[in-house]
């Protein structure tokens, strides 16, 4: 089973974002590898831009995904999937607290 957070954030770089969760899942022992990061231009000259990353864990095993997806429009959005059968609770719980002490000004209330 797994658990997913998907938050969508105002005025903020989706490099930043990516870095902030980088640093936040590894203060829990996670990491991510292999991230693959891209930009699209669109129509009006403007550009979007798109990273994803498998999140590993201690043991070097795929313990999740991470998808940001930054818009022309200042608005990011991530999906953050992490494996409960190889993350603990706690570990997913803290991760969270911290996504919303660190990120929670920026995120969009729907």
């Amino acid at each position: 089973m797994s658990t997913q957070v998907k938050k969508t954030y105002r005025k903020l770089n989706p490099d930043m974002l990516y870095d902030e969760m980088r640093d936040i899942l590894a203060r829990h022992g996670l990491s991510t590898h292999e991230e693959r990061m891209q930009t699209y231009s669109i129509g009006s000259g403007a550009t979007q831009s798109r990273v994803t990353a498998p999140v590993m864990d201690n043991q070097n095993r795929q313990a999740g995904t991470m998808h940001i997806l930054g818009s022309a429009d200042a608005n990011v959005r991530m999906a953050l999937t992490l494996e409960e059968d190889l993350i603990s609770e706690d570990v997913i719980s803290a991760v969270h607290e911290d996504l919303e002490f660190i990120l929670g000004s920026y995120e969009v209330k729907w």
